[in-house]
């Protein structure tokens, strides 16, 4: 994710949302009583265990699938949707949750047969009419409909759908997924997905990975897209509106597909234009590119102040200038990819992602990595810079800020001057190609860079991504 630096709500170089809007009311219980009470016995978790966000995710099983239908009529802001998610038990279940913030859920089934349901808050509580055994692979459909609403998250800024004056800007990071699609929203369960998405003709819905085909009949237009590479839950998008569509395929075989908003065009123009050979040059760093798909959406979203990266085609809010392009591409490999476990580990993601773009204007006639580094360091001791450890921002509030941007990049730029380039790039290039369609942990990256460099690098670590506080040295 990239924050706007105009924006003044927190960090010292790199910031990121400013918009609050009111929480999404709770929905009143629902119990669909085709299929009976329901039946004592083993449960899944409704969370996956996340400090940060305890009721994101859950447990019992594991998505393999999503095969989502979605209907927008931007005019009314009206969704319909049908999901029909493939999953595989991890336990026994006579019950489990999905995660569904809003909407009006009108069916459920498990199987095809009729399974009851009930709401408590963001949870969809499904009782199937035959208890599942461990191991077993299941489907689950779920019908709903209503006006979707984004989140508010805990620093005030808000995620999921966000209306447009011309349709949605669909970006979920970190909870924002369960505001228009039932999911275990989690980082932690990474699934495939194909989207079927149906909007007036004019619109265009732009989802991940292919574009498979488009259709226009009766004054409505669907376009169907496939994620083949597991994704996870809050990196999927369906973002509407009027677009200027750009599609290629690159020499590399990449499908580029770009949509860009017509107030946005010439702003945009010249620096997407450098998408092929930023994401060469990053593919000659950290390995070959992990997707099928690339290209970028760009919306005019003043309300929302951010860029996201949903996985093959980061969304902006307004066009992006180099270094956001950069740093969105960059999260290809590191958050979308190789995945974080928990969300205090996302210094992971942005860290690494600010450190390229250090690395790019260092070796396209910018800055060096190096002055960069020495003009934060230069920081006074109070800043929010220093405010906490970037590996352990403390709260979902946090988990945005300085810290864990540029000190999580001053973090890899220390690692890099200890074990020097050659074995520096090599960590980098290990990380993203060991983890690839994985997920990682800090404590997996310490040992990576321990084993490939010799080194005893836990002084190093502790003291740049595991204090609070200005380092006592540069």
């Amino acid at each position: 994710m990239t924050p706007r630096p105009q924006q003044a709500i927190r960090r010292t170089t790199v910031l990121r949302r400013e918009v609050v809007v009111a929480a999404v009311p709770v929905a009143v219980a629902a119990l669909l009583a085709a299929a009976g009470p329901a039946t004592a016995g083993p449960v899944g978790s409704s969370g996956a265990g996340d400090p940060y966000f305890p009721l994101s995710g859950n447990g019992g099983y594991d998505v393999r699938h999503y095969a989502l239908t979605v209907g927008y009529d931007p005019q009314s802001r009206h969704l319909d949707g049908k999901a029909v998610i493939t999953a595989r038990t991890t336990q026994r279940l006579t019950r489990f949750d999905l995660d569904l913030k809003g909407l009006k859920v009108t069916g459920v089934t498990v199987d095809h047969a009729k399974a009851s349901y009930r709401r408590d808050g963001q949870e969809l509580v499904i009782t199937p009419r035959h208890s599942l055994r461990k191991n077993q692979g299941f489907h689950v459909t779920v019908t709903y409909s209503g006006t979707p609403k984004p989140v508010t998250d805990p620093d005030g800024s808000v995620d999921g759908w966000i209306p447009t004056d011309d349709g949605a800007f669909v970006a979920g990071e970190p909870q924002g997924a369960m505001t228009w699609f039932p999911a275990n929203s989690h980082p932690t369960d990474k699934a495939s997905y194909e989207f079927t998405l149906t909007v007036p003709k004019g619109s265009t819905a732009v989802a991940n990975g292919v574009l498979r085909g488009q259709r226009t009949t009766q004054g409505r237009t669907t376009f169907r897209w496939r994620q083949s590479e597991p994704m996870a839950a809050y990196l999927a998008t369906a973002t509407v509106g009027k677009f200027k569509v750009e599609q290629y395929t690159t020499p590399d075989g990449i499908k580029v597909y770009n949509a860009v908003d017509p107030r946005e065009a010439t702003a945009a123009a010249p620096v997407l234009k450098k998408l092929p050979s930023v994401l060469a040059w990053e593919s000659g760093i950290f390995g070959p590119y992990p997707f099928r798909a690339a290209g970028a959406i760009v919306d005019r979203a003043p309300q929302v102040g951010y860029a996201l990266e949903t996985q093959t085609r980061p969304v902006y809010d307004r066009a992006p200038d180099l270094s956001t392009l950069v740093h969105e591409s960059a999260h290809q490999w590191f958050g979308d990819s190789v995945t974080l476990t928990a969300w205090k580990d996302i210094w992971l993601n942005e860290g690494f992602a600010t450190y390229t773009e250090w690395l790019y204007a260092e070796q396209h006639g910018g800055e060096s990595a190096q002055q960069t580094f020495d003009s934060l360091y230069a920081s006074p001791a109070d800043s929010d810079l220093w405010a906490f450890p970037p590996a352990d921002p403390g709260s979902g509030a946090h988990i945005f800020e300085a810290p864990v941007y540029s000190r999580g990049a001053m973090a890899l730029h220390k690692l890099r001057t200890a074990v020097g380039d050659p074995t520096f790039f090599r960590i980098l290039r290990g990380w993203a190609t060991e983890h690839r369609d994985g997920h990682g942990t800090t404590a997996q990256f310490i040992r990576l860079s321990e084993r490939l460099s010799g080194q005893g690098l836990d002084a190093l670590f502790h003291t740049w991504i595991g204090t609070a506080g200005k380092p006592s040295s540069p």
